[in-house]
This record gives C-alpha cells, structure tokens and sequence, in this order.
C-alpha cells in the first residue's frame, strides 16, 4: 500500500515541498499582499491538482497482488503452485503420487515466505530527479530560514509594527570591500566595545519592529540601515553599542631588489619586490633620460628631440597571493632611442582601491646590445645620433655614405650593402623633404638591420628559426601535447640548434690575420658545449614523454642559458681588436698558476721516489739534496713572478679587486711557507703549501676576472651590475689527470669533464695505486699519514 500511495503522490509531495521553502525561507516578506496571495493560491492550485491526479492513479492491491509479489520472491512460486489443481491421471495411482509429492515441495517451499518491503525507488517514474530538487530546495530553507520563520523555532512571522515574540529584534552585517576576500560578519556576534574595521566597510542593519533605535557617526551621510565605514565614530543598535576605528587601506610599495642582470644580446632582468595588504593589481615602470649623466659630445652634443618616457608594465604573478611577491621584469630595450645612455628608472604598483606606491628613482645605463664589429659599432652609433637629435641627420648621411662607399672590404654580403644603401636612400629623401619625423622609425628598423646583419650575418636568422623552436616547444609542455607530437618538436629543435651551431662555429673561425683567439681553443670549446647541449635535448624528450613537464621546463630553461652563453661567446670574439687592461696579467698569472702547479708535481714525484726507496745510496742523497735545491730556487723565483705581477696590476677600485689582491696575497704567503719547507727538506708540508698556494691563485684569478669584466662593461657603457661570465680554455693545457685548466683558475675547464681513458681511467689508476700503499702498514707512519690525506681528496 505505502508503495502505490508513494507512486501516486509524489508529484504532489515534491511540489508541495517546493512551493513551501520560499516561505521557510521568509521570501514572502518581500511580496506585496497581492503578490502573496496569488503565490498561495497558485502554490495550493497546484499541490490540489497533483494530487487528484495521484488519488486517481492510486489502486489498492487487493489479496491476489498481495500473493503475487510474495510468491515473486520465492523459488519456483510455490503459492502459485499450491492453489492448482490435477488437470490429468486423477485415476491414475503413479499420477498421483507424483502430484502428492510435488505439492510437499511446494508446502516446504512456501514456509519459506516472508513479508515483501515496499519498493520506493521512483528513478524510471522520475528520470529528471525532480523529487531530489524539491527536497533539497526544502532541507535548505528549513536549516537557513531566520529562527522568527519556523514554526516552533522563533515564533510566526511578524508583522510590520509589531515584534516578535521569540528571536532576536534585529540583525546586522559588516561586509568588508569585495577586493580584500574577506568574509562577512554578523554584527551581532562581534563583542561590543572597540571594534576595527577598514575603510569603505558597508553595515547593513535589518530592524524587526518599531522598538529598535540605531544610531551611527562612522558614515558621511547617515544612510539609514545601510551605511559606508568612512570614519571613526559610534554604531550603537538597540542596547549594544561598539566604538568603531578605522583602519586606512595602505597604499602598496615597490623597490628594486638587486641590480639588473644584463645578456650580451641586451635583454636586462630586473628583479623587484611589491606588496599591498590586500593584493595588488597592476604595475609599470617608467624609463627616463638622464640628461644630465649623458657625455655631451659628437652626436650627443645637440640638444635632444622630446621623446615620451618609456613605460612598460610589471609582471604580475599568475597565482597565488599578491600581497607580498618578488617577480622579474624581462625586457629588451636595445632599440631604443636612450639604449646605453644614463636613465633612471622608476617602478610603480597600484591596488585595488587605485592607490599608487613608487618606487626610489634608480640611475642607471639602459641596457642594449653590445656590438663588437667594427662597421656594425658604426652603424649603430649613427642610428643613435640619428634618434638623439634630427639636426644630426646631415652628418649622420654624410657618414653611412662614407661606410657605404668602398663596400668590398666591409660587407660579408651584398644583402648587407643594399640593406644600407636603401637606408641611404631613405633618410636623404627624408631629409630634403623635411619628412624625417614620419620615417625615422622605418629609417632606424633598417640601421638595425644591417647592423645586426653584419655583426651575425646567417646567423640571425639562425637564432630566429631556434626561438621559434623553443617557444613551440614550451607552448607543448604547457598544453599536454602527445609523444608524437613531442617527438616532431624536438626533431625540430635538434634541427634549428644544430643549424645554428654551424653557423656560430663558421663566424668563431678567425681569419688569417686575426690570432687573437686560438683556434684549437674555440674548437674544443664548442665541442663540449655541443655534448652538453646534446645530452640536455635528450633529457628533455625524455621527461616530456613521461609526462614530467615541470622538470622538462626547468632543462628548457637552462638550455636556453647554454645557448645565450654560447652567443655571447661568439660576439666577444669578435672584438676591435683594442688591448683590454688587465689581460696580459690574466695571462701572466695564468702561467704563475701553471708554473706553481708543475711545481707541486714536481715535489710529488720526489716524494714518491723516496716513499719507493728510489734515493737509500750516498750518491742519490747527492742528487736528492740538489733537487731539493733545485725546487726551492723554482719556488722563489714563482715568488718574485707574483710579486712583479702585483705590482703590475690596473689600478681597479672594485669590491672584486679588493678580494683579487687579497687572494693573491695568501698566496704570496703560502708560497713563502712553501720555499723554506723545501729549504728545510720538508716534501709534505711543502706539498700542503703548494696546494695552499694554487687554490689562493685561482682565487684571485676569478676575482680579478670578475674585476676586469665589471671594469669592461663600465667603459663601454653597458648598463648593469657585476655577474658571472663564462671564461675561455686554453687550449692544449692539462692538469695531471688530463684535465683541460681554465682561465677561471678552477680545477678543470668549465666545460663538462669528457669521459674516456685518458681521464678517468688514470684517475681509477691513481687511485688504486694510493690505495694499495695506504694498506702496507709497514711503511713510516708519516708516509701513511701523507696517503690518507691524497685518499680523502679523491
């Protein structure tokens, strides 16, 4: 029965609950009288008709379905069974007796009846799960209705005028400004007395009757029972009362957290921090001339054309919070007009309510692209007058026609030559049309061109090809792409960087006339590069098809820092040929390195004859004290070596410098230690100070490196801050685990240490043979002493 009557009238029940939640919910109150009464008028309209149509449907079972749905359940529908008669062999003794005993299993079986549960699953009557909304529209007004709305909870609802009988007289809510995210509260559950709220916060008071007074002075209008936090004051609601003070939205702030970091092409990263209470929104920066610092000669001497200043926007973070973040402005502004002159550069951050922070106006050379050959130096320096000042343009005519006029021995291509040609051409139409404001941007696009063309020529459009590779790359790493596609990107990749790689190799190659590289160096350099680039290509693919894209990215973007270091190899080859201060005492403090290493070889080797029994007659103690002799005389004249090298360094006031000579005056001193142990026969604690010794000389080599390219960088006006360069192997120089030495002075080349039996297979020698000695205890303690300190090195 409950399952027919559930079938019949659940259309009934579920709009009945559909049509109440409203009310639970005192939507009610908003309607006009009218309104309300038609609501229920259509609501019991409805719940009346339904439910006529379920009396309708609705049939009672009767005992025939009773049995019906028990016999159902069971095996074989014994009820059934038993009310059957013999229809056959009524005389028939066998017949029978096979009826008999089949109406005992069906007995049996129908002992084994129970009562059926009512099947209310209504998924085929109701496939849209119209009973399911119903109910939850109705669950959700009975748990979130005002007390004063349910029955039995808080009392009838109220009329206007009158108050309730049960439940609070009045209800309010404090919403902070949407931009902070922060929850409303109930104004009735704050503890009275001093209560902080920002700027801006709405307060809404609902008054049920007549009988409560609400009084504020924290609005600048009185806004009855909605009102805007403006001000310190008083809110005061019936009998609680609050103090409330108002706590300011503070305007962000920006700075610049560390020097920017400059590439050889001229992209500058600058590092910078922001922050805001409750988030900011947005962020430029803002690039002025500083004219002032600008050297005021040649093209520079005319006053300058008005030029806007140069805004670009700050990169905000993607996710997360952005009330306190440090993110990295990436630019490249070698084009621009002030591209290596003095500017200074303001950041500026707002937030959502339009406050604006700045940041401490910061002087600094704009950074742009170093260009290092001769006739590309030009064309850009001309580019530049031309861009500074207009009133340059016959001068700067006067002067690429002077470029342009014996081509043959300037120009790698004759796309270079038309390029500057047409140039020509243009800034002298320009010029005697009086037209030079219209195309000076066509005029400097073509400039560029050409000099970019003649500094990497091919190579360019090499790099070109390679970018696209990468980002086509990256932008699969972002979507999810599938192996095969992976696969296709990478080929590409491999394809446009081994291209590009050729063509860097063609322009490293110095011409006949030009020593100041050693070929074998460029090439051994390249080679390794190339391995390392290989491996990390593969690596990528790799993790890519495994579906590790965050740690394919982090590869991606050293490989990009491989290939930009390789660039700027390249171009810093490719010099005027101008002597750089401080490179003949690079190179002389190279050789004091080297010749201080053979040194400690030297004593080494001593020291293991002895340790061998190689020296036990009077005529080998003869030549042994001559040895001894011999080195400490090297180890003085390795001394005056780096004394007259001191002496001869370039007067560089940097912090680097600083620490340059004071590595080199440890290793003034250990050298010292060094020559009287050897005076003194002393092979171990010489050996100890040699080491001393070389560590503090390459020391002082990658300090004075650091010295003199800060010092290059500040005479070429290249803007930015010290950093750390790659330097250049010298070619066929080994360590004696053949090694290639660096000119960083660091054990090892800074390239990747290449496998093969000429490194580590005489390591793994070396290394078995210290062993070997290290286990015969019966040699002299110091000897063992000594060989345990070679092992713990390894």
């Amino acid at each position: 029965m409950a399952e027919r009557a559930w079938q019949a009238f659940w259309p009934a029940v579920a709009a009945l609950m559909a049509v109440s939640a409203p009310v639970l919910a005192g939507l009610d109150r908003h309607l006009t009288p009218a309104l309300r009464l038609a609501w229920i008028i259509g609501a019991a309209a409805l719940v009346l008709v339904l439910a006529v149509i379920g009396w309708r449907r609705l049939r009672w079972p009767d005992r025939t379905d009773a049995l019906a749905r028990i016999d159902a359940r069971l095996a074989g529908r014994p009820l059934a069974a038993l009310a059957d008669r013999q229809a056959t062999g009524a005389g028939d003794a066998a017949s029978v007796a096979l009826w008999a005993a089949h109406r005992a299993r069906m007995t049996a079986a129908a002992r084994a009846a129970r009562p059926v549960p009512p099947d209310l699953d209504l998924a085929r009557r109701d496939p849209f799960g119209l009973r399911l909304m119903a109910l939850l529209v109705f669950a959700t007004a009975l748990l979130f209705a005002p007390p004063r709305a349910v029955p039995g909870a808080g009392g009838t609802p109220s009329r206007p005028g009158q108050t309730p009988a049960h439940g609070p007289a009045w209800e309010g809510w404090v919403e902070p400004p949407a931009y902070t995210g922060r929850p409303v509260l109930y104004l009735a559950d704050l503890p009275e007395g001093a209560l902080e709220l920002l700027s801006g916060t709405r307060v809404t008071i609902r008054r049920y009757g007549d009988g409560v007074a609400l009084e504020e002075s924290v609005s600048q209008d009185g806004g009855g029972d909605s009102f805007t936090v403006a001000r310190d004051g008083r809110i005061a609601v019936g009998d609680a009362r609050w103090q409330v003070s108002v706590r300011p939205d503070l305007p962000p702030v920006v700075m610049l957290t560390d020097p920017p970091e400059v590439e050889a092409t001229g992209r500058m990263t600058q590092p910078f921090h922001a922050g805001d209470d409750y988030g900011v929104t947005a962020g430029s920066a803002t690039i002025t001339l500083d004219l002032p610092q600008v050297a005021r000669s040649f093209g520079l001497a005319a006053d300058p054309d008005p030029r806007a200043p140069l805004a670009v926007d700050l990169p905000m973070p993607f996710s997360g919070e952005r009330t306190d973040f440090d993110e990295r402005l990436i630019e490249d502004f070698s084009q621009h007009a002030w591209a290596n002159l003095p500017v200074r550069m303001v950041l500026h951050v707002e937030d959502a309510l339009g406050q604006r922070g700045d940041s401490a106006a910061v002087g600094m050379v704009l950074p742009g692209r170093r260009f290092f050959q001769p006739v590309a130096r030009a064309v850009i320096e001309q580019r530049r007058d031309l861009l500074w000042s207009h009133a340059n343009a016959p001068r700067v005519l006067d002067l690429l026609r002077a470029i342009a006029n014996r081509p043959d021995d300037i120009f790698r291509t004759r796309a270079s030559l038309a390029g500057l040609r047409a140039a020509i051409d243009l800034l002298a139409a320009a010029v005697a049309a009086d037209d030079l404001a219209a195309q000076e941007e066509t005029i400097a696009g073509a400039l560029w061109a050409v000099a970019l063309d003649l500094e990497e020529g091919a190579l360019a459009d090499a790099l070109a090809r390679l970018e696209r590779a990468q980002e086509r790359l990256q932008q699969a790493m972002r979507d999810g792409a599938s192996s095969e596609e992976i696969a296709d990107l990478m080929r590409e990749l491999r394809e446009a960087t081994d291209d590009w790689l050729d063509l860097l190799a063609q322009q490293a190659e110095p011409a006949p006339d030009q020593t100041d590289t050693p070929q074998g160096a460029q090439d051994d350099r390249q080679q390794v590069t190339e391995d390392e680039i290989q491996q990390l290509m593969d690596r990528i693919q790799e993790l890519m098809e495994q579906g590790r894209m965050d740690e394919a990215q982090a590869l991606m973007q050293q490989l990009d820092e491989l290939l930009r270091n390789l660039q700027m190899q390249q171009a810093e080859g490719q010099g005027s040929g101008r002597p750089r201060p401080g490179g003949q005492q690079m190179q002389d403090l190279q050789d004091t390195m080297r010749g201080q290493q053979d040194l400690s070889d030297d004593a080494f080797r001593e020291l293991q004859d002895r340790f061998n029994g190689r020296g036990d007659n009077a005529g080998d103690d003869a030549a042994t004290g001559a040895d001894q002799d011999s080195l400490a005389e090297r180890q003085q004249q390795l001394r005056r070596d780096l004394e007259r090298l001191q002496s001869a360094l370039p007067g560089l006031t940097s912090e680097a410098a600083g620490r340059a000579r004071e590595a080199l005056d440890a290793a003034g001193d250990a050298m010292d230690r060094a020559g009287e142990a050897l005076a003194q026969d002393d092979l171990p604690g010489a050996i100890d100070s040699q080491s001393e010794a070389l560590e503090a000389l390459r020391e002082g080599m990658e300090q004075l490196r650091r010295a003199l390219a800060e010092n290059d960088r500040r005479n070429d006006g290249q803007g930015g801050y010290e950093r750390a360069e790659t330097g250049r192997p010298v070619p066929e120089r080994r360590d004696p685990l053949g090694r290639q030495s660096g000119t960083t002075g660091r054990e090892g080349s800074e390239a990747p240490l290449r496998s093969g039996p000429d490194v580590a297979q005489r390591a793994q020698e070396l290394l078995d043979e210290l062993r070997r000695r290290a286990g015969e205890r019966t040699r002299e303690a110091e000897e063992l002493d000594y060989l345990g300190r070679l092992i713990e090195r390894f």
